[in-house]
């Protein structure tokens, strides 16, 4: 190894050995160190790193500045804005992420197989998918594992899984970048939709020309976070009367009865005052991915709560769109 190196050995830590740059040969850091400079890592903050760690933020730095000090390198710059990863941080968060999931799994193989599932899962789906379809699914997966704890984290944007804001997500499109696991789940359709109440009060609305002059419900154009949630801009619209960033209060807007929009069809089942219009010229394909840490292929217990998500997320969207 080049002189100022050295292996930093975590012989709490299931006997992984990562190397970093400048390791002292001081005291050995142990894995508790790691878990707070991966919490603070994804926070950039000491009080952010302190709620997921229950700590106060004042003992969250000392450990940061023992592990610093242990290391003989700083691991994050500190500024106003919080705390950014150093370059010798920024190498180390990949061999404590791979750590992390090492413990995981190690902690799975003690308990040995099981027919359910237990502890605590996470997902991150944007509000249409997760106000219309994971509810149902997570309520079978959970009947099926009653010592499963599913929590479902619903957010008008991309789930930052590097900060580990979820196991794993459900989005609509599939990442590029990021050591990640992306499976396609299914693909589902959308379609112009007004309330019953609309159409009666308005002439017949047969063909996109007939879509002018009528007040239009949608995203909030500088809040569309996925090139694939634009779809008014697809169409020509240029002006959005009626927006939001949550697609379940844009259905609510719809219904309402004073403006069109699109929506997803396995919505509509909920909502049987609207109606799809001009079907032949407005019908959009989007599709569900599933993503995950790459490293966490390697835990039985997610693989298993993954295929049973896909599957009922698959039946689920089937299922709805087939009562439209």
């Amino acid at each position: 190894m080049e002189d100022g190196k050295k292996a930093l050995r975590f012989r709490k830590g299931w006997g992984i050995v990562v190397s970093v740059d400048k390791i002292g040969a001081g005291m050995e850091p142990q894995w508790d160190d790691m878990k707070v400079f991966l919490a603070v890592a994804r926070e950039a903050s000491l009080s952010g790193a302190g709620r997921i760690l229950k700590m106060d933020p004042a003992t969250v730095g000392r450990r940061i500045a023992r592990f610093e000090a242990a290391l003989e390198t700083p691991l994050f710059v500190k500024s106003p804005q919080g705390y950014a990863l150093s370059a010798a941080g920024d190498r180390l968060l990949v061999h404590a992420e791979q750590a992390e999931q090492a413990m995981r799994a190690a902690r799975e193989s003690m308990t040995g197989p099981s027919d359910t599932l237990s502890g605590q899962i996470r997902i991150g789906a944007p509000d249409g998918s997760a106000n219309y379809i994971l509810p149902q699914v997570c309520a079978q997966i959970s009947a099926d594992n009653p010592d499963l704890d599913i929590q479902i984290l619903a957010l008008p944007r991309v789930i930052n899984l590097s900060r580990r804001e979820a196991d794993m997500a459900i989005t609509v499109s599939a990442p590029t970048a990021g050591q990640l696991l992306v499976q396609k789940v299914c693909d589902y359709k959308l379609h112009m939709v007004a309330s019953r109440q609309y159409l009666r009060s308005n002439p017949a609305i047969e063909t996109l020309e007939d879509l002018k002059g009528h007040r239009m419900v949608g995203y909030i154009p500088d809040m569309i976070f996925d090139r694939e949630l634009d779809y008014l801009n697809d169409l020509g619209v240029e002006r959005v009367a009626l927006a939001s960033n949550s697609v379940s209060v844009q259905i609510k807007m719809l219904v309402q009865g004073t403006a069109l929009g699109i929506a997803h069809d396995f919505t509509l089942p909920f909502h049987r005052q609207l109606r799809r219009i001009v079907t032949e010229d407005v019908s959009l394909t989007r599709s569900f991915y599933l993503v995950r840490h790459q490293g966490d292929q390697r835990s039985e217990r997610l693989n298993r709560f993954a295929e049973a998500l896909t599957r009922g997320v698959r039946d689920e969207v089937a299922r709805l769109e087939a009562m439209t």
